[in-house]
């Protein structure tokens, strides 16, 4: 636990479920204010709000399509109208649809960076206009994926998004680093979520899910969950700029061990 992280307040996006889920409610352990960020699952974000009260925090579900300014501003409002400040955001929401490239359409492809790239960038820039115009050394975690050093076959937009984020991450934190705002990225590997069911795997596809896992076991949101709430501490107050990948040892390319 961070001392430091208690009273401070935090958006998390897409947190309703899985990996947002899993940090949101870490932070409610914390004890921080939280902005619950959903689009389309309000009873889940009701229950990471409940789960995070139950831990010690506080919290407030905000319906916001985060691809949209007006949207992210809601969250910003919320943040400032609930809780009084804002000191860290985490850019978490993100989908694909997987498709061979030669079929895919030009509005899944956009849909796709709309949220995972675009709505990062919007987020992140309403965020860092706040913390520099108040003097807030906050913190901006972005949860992009082994798939921003691992090209992802069929999904071309998705790994496309998770690179770009990677370079967001980057170029934010040297522009941001002389007023103390870190911005830093998680990169996770395989974890299991109800978009990504993967301990329900069984024989010849659990199998081939193993393959790629030096550590052959499947991630938990609460790993995720833990890299985040020391990022956003100061025990990690001399690192921006840089991805932690939680995945297990699949970005050491487990091939070459055969």
């Amino acid at each position: 636990m961070y001392p430091d992280l208690v009273g401070k307040t935090a958006i998390v996006t897409g947190a309703s479920k899985g990996i947002g889920k899993g940090i949101a409610e870490r932070f409610g352990k914390e004890k921080m204010n939280v902005v619950v960020d959903y689009f389309t699952d309000p009873e889940g974000a009701e229950d990471t709000v409940a789960v995070i009260r139950e831990n010690g925090g506080n919290a407030v579900a905000v319906k916001a399509d985060v691809a949209n300014e007006k949207s992210i501003a809601k969250l910003v409002e919320a943040a400032l109208e609930n809780f009084g400040s804002l000191d860290v955001l985490v850019n978490n929401a993100g989908f694909s649809e997987s498709a061979p490239t030669e079929e895919m359409d030009l509005e899944t492809w956009q849909r796709v960076l709309d949220v995972n790239l675009t709505g990062a960038f919007i987020a992140s820039r309403e965020v860092l206009k706040y913390m520099s115009e108040n003097k807030v050394q906050g913190s901006i975690v972005n949860i992009t994926s082994v798939h921003q050093a691992i090209p992802k076959v069929d999904n071309v937009h998705y790994a496309v998004t998770k690179a770009g984020l990677k370079m967001m991450t980057e170029t934010l934190a040297l522009e941001y680093a002389d007023q103390g705002i870190r911005i830093n990225a998680i990169g996770p590997g395989t974890i299991h979520t109800p978009a990504n069911p993967a301990e329900e795997q069984e024989g010849e596809e659990q199998a081939k899910t193993m393959e790629k896992i030096p550590m052959k076991k499947i991630g938990k949101p609460k790993q995720i969950a833990a890299a985040a709430a020391w990022l956003v501490s100061e025990e990690a107050d001399y690192v921006t700029g840089a991805t932690l990948f939680v995945d297990g040892g699949m970005t050491l390319y487990p091939s070459q061990l055969k």
